[in-house]
């Protein structure tokens, strides 16, 4: 038994055709198409110069008066986050607009891309909050490197800041890392001006003009003193008396010091004014008291 076979000839190619349209194709890309997508990357490359240009101008600000160092490498991770930032949406927006005038259909491009964002979005949304929260904790200036806080439960000096975490040290030596989407609240005790507020405790039977003159004179010794004068930004005064109670007299005494010379400000004044109450011979507390308990065998 024999098999018979057909075989089926294609009708003869035309390559003169062929070459034809693609001329024909070529001529209108060149004429139409490519002024457009060489416009295109030219406007691109402008806008990237220049957003290069006023990032890097103002990441290389001087630091003067007016700006300290840990503001100026604020500023300086902000214009890098701006500038990186426009470079994507500058890219991105070019491609579009190139992939649309080479004849891509950018509608099933577009859904992927956006299920997709989508996706990471959910995946990673901490992420994302600390990012912006981050950027807006510099934007704002909400607090320096150096500065002593208080924030998501936790107090201490600012030691390093990004846009996704702060670094803070407390007094014990202990580093808390706390992610920037944490930070609801913020409490800072070293911006422009600190206050101490020392209340100064003497018997009942001191008379209150002679405390109020000691503590006014040891307040003005301070401010004068070479070593501390340039710690005050307003000269200490006494308040007046604060509280009466329990054969005690509280007066207070308030001062107004540079950001963070609070502290060895305070402690001076409360050694001083030990060391004058001392030589004044001022009662500072009530009597003694004697309790008597009745025991039994």
């Amino acid at each position: 038994m024999m098999t018979s076979f057909t075989t089926v000839i294609p009708e003869a190619f035309d390559l003169q055709e062929l070459l034809r349209d693609w001329r024909q194709d070529s001529h209108q890309f060149v004429q139409h198409d490519l002024p457009k997508i060489l416009l295109v990357l030219a406007v691109s490359f402008v806008l990237i110069r220049l957003l290069r240009a006023i990032t890097t101008r103002v990441g290389t600000l001087k630091v003067t008066d007016r700006y300290s160092d840990a503001r100026a490498r604020q500023v300086k991770t902000m214009a890098g986050v701006i500038g990186s930032v426009g470079k994507f949406a500058i890219f991105f927006v070019a491609s579009l607009e190139i992939l649309s005038q080479l004849g891509f259909n950018l509608g099933p491009l577009l859904a992927s891309a956006g299920i997709v964002g989508l996706a990471i979005g959910f995946g990673a949304q901490t992420l994302v909050k600390d990012v912006i929260n981050g950027f807006f904790i510099l934007l704002e200036n909400q607090y320096d490197i150096g500065d002593s806080v208080r924030t998501a439960g936790v107090k201490g000096n600012v030691e390093d800041m990004s846009l996704r975490r702060t670094v803070l040290r407390d007094d014990d030596g202990t580093v808390h890392t706390i992610p920037n989407s944490e930070i609801k609240l913020v409490s800072n005790m070293t911006r422009d001006w600190s206050q101490v507020l020392l209340r100064t405790t003497t018997a009942y039977t001191e008379p209150s003009e002679r405390i109020t003159s000691l503590l006014q004179q040891v307040g003005d010794a301070l401010a004068a003193d070479s070593e501390y004068r340039s710690d005050f930004v307003a000269a200490p005064r006494v308040l007046g008396i604060d509280r009466v109670a329990n054969g005690e007299v509280d007066y207070l005494l308030a001062a107004r010091t540079r950001p963070g010379r609070q502290y060895d400000v305070s402690r001076e004044l409360r050694r001083r004014i030990k060391d004058s109450f001392e030589q004044n011979q001022i009662q500072t507390g009530p009597p003694g008291r004697v309790f008597v308990v009745e025991t039994r065998d």
